[in-house]
């Protein structure tokens, strides 16, 4: 890892009021770094695997964008063959989207082998990522499932499912876009703690070159702690998120960077009203390089940056135990409520101020 005082210089003071607040002065930006969408499709303005903003287009501009076989399903709730293409019974590892939109719909782990002949999914991606409506078309009565972005038609949802949900989400492919995980070298993964893990996830989720954070819990001495458990800070484990990056469009110097921005590593145990060891500023460290990294930026933050002393921990990583659902994209999907509004956003707008060239595309 380069000295990070080589790329360090004092910016003016950002005032935080969600979170407490430091005689620091700011750590800067690194050199900007091109990323491109998942999925890139010129043709259509309002594709994005980014963008979760609802769309109101008019039939008539989706039929100047999109295929006549997409535009025949997506808008006017055809049907495909079954058993078309491979989709159905693909199990290869990656992600869904809508092939009109580009909003996330289905994680392979969601999906299951159906001999109905259409890929089938027992979940979807989130709560708000498919919409329902009441279908009476043909005599039957059943649940169409739409893009909860685009609001095109995917297919249908049942009830005749495997578990954990005994749902059953019949989808034509034709209606989705499917990008495989990388397996390769190219992503590394590291576990932080800066307060709320909601806070943490809503900054990170923005920037560009990390392609997937979670939302969870690790340290401590309980195996697969609750929401409930940590929050009593009797369990030791702490609030943290896990964040997978490409190390081809961004790097550990610029994770660390974003971390020792958004937060106060001066602080022990607390951040702003979150109080407790659960809300501890913590680096777990998962080999040799990330904890070499974690203390070459600490020290010279110290040095050059901070007048507080730095808190924050360094700490092997034994296990990341994931959060409960509903605090996956916890900000994304409640915008309205208070604490997202007070205390979230200022965070994110502090992060899109000083890392303004490094933002994800919408």
């Amino acid at each position: 890892m380069k000295k990070i005082i080589q790329i360090l210089f004092i910016i003016p003071m950002l005032t935080l009021s969600a979170c407490g607040q430091s005689n620091k002065k700011e750590v800067s930006k690194n050199k900007s770094i091109t990323m491109e969408n998942v999925i890139n499709k010129p043709e259509n303005p309002y594709y994005s695997n980014t963008d979760t903003k609802k769309l109101n287009v008019s039939d008539a501009e989706w039929k100047k964008i999109l295929p006549p076989n997409l535009y025949a399903v997506a808008r006017e709730a055809d049907t495909e063959r079954a058993f078309t293409g491979t989709m159905w019974n693909d199990e290869t590892k990656g992600t869904y989207y809508c092939a009109v939109c580009g909003y996330k719909l289905f994680n392979s782990n969601q999906k299951f082998t159906s001999s109905c002949g259409w890929p089938s999914f027992f979940e979807q991606e989130n709560k708000e990522s498919i919409t329902f409506k009441l279908d009476k078309s043909y005599g039957m009565i059943r649940t169409e499932a739409l893009c909860g972005r685009c609001n095109s038609h995917l297919g249908h949802l049942f009830n005749d499912g495997p578990e954990p949900t005994g749902k059953r989400y019949c989808m034509n492919a034709i209606s989705l876009d499917f990008v495989p995980f990388k397996n390769n070298n190219n992503t590394e993964t590291i576990v932080l703690g800066g307060g709320c893990f909601w806070c943490t996830e809503a900054v990170y989720e923005n920037l560009d070159g990390v392609e997937k954070v979670t939302s969870g819990y690790a340290g401590g001495t309980v195996e697969n702690p609750s929401y409930e458990e940590v929050c009593t800070g009797r369990t030791g484990a702490a609030e943290v998120v896990e964040i997978t990056f490409d190390k081809t469009k961004t790097n550990l110097d610029e994770i660390f960077k974003v971390f020792f921005t958004v937060h106060d590593p001066t602080t022990l145990n607390r951040q702003g009203a979150d109080v407790g060891t659960q809300y501890r500023s913590v680096i777990f460290y998962k080999n040799d390089e990330q904890r070499k990294a974690a203390e070459s930026i600490i020290k010279e933050l110290n040095k050059e940056v901070y007048d507080d002393k730095i808190v924050t921990t360094i700490e092997p990583l034994n296990k990341f135990y994931s959060a409960e659902d509903y605090h996956q994209n916890y900000y994304n999907l409640n915008k309205e409520k208070p604490y997202c509004q007070m205390v979230i956003q200022p965070k994110i707008e502090k992060f899109e101020k000083v890392f303004k060239d490094r933002l994800k595309k919408k």
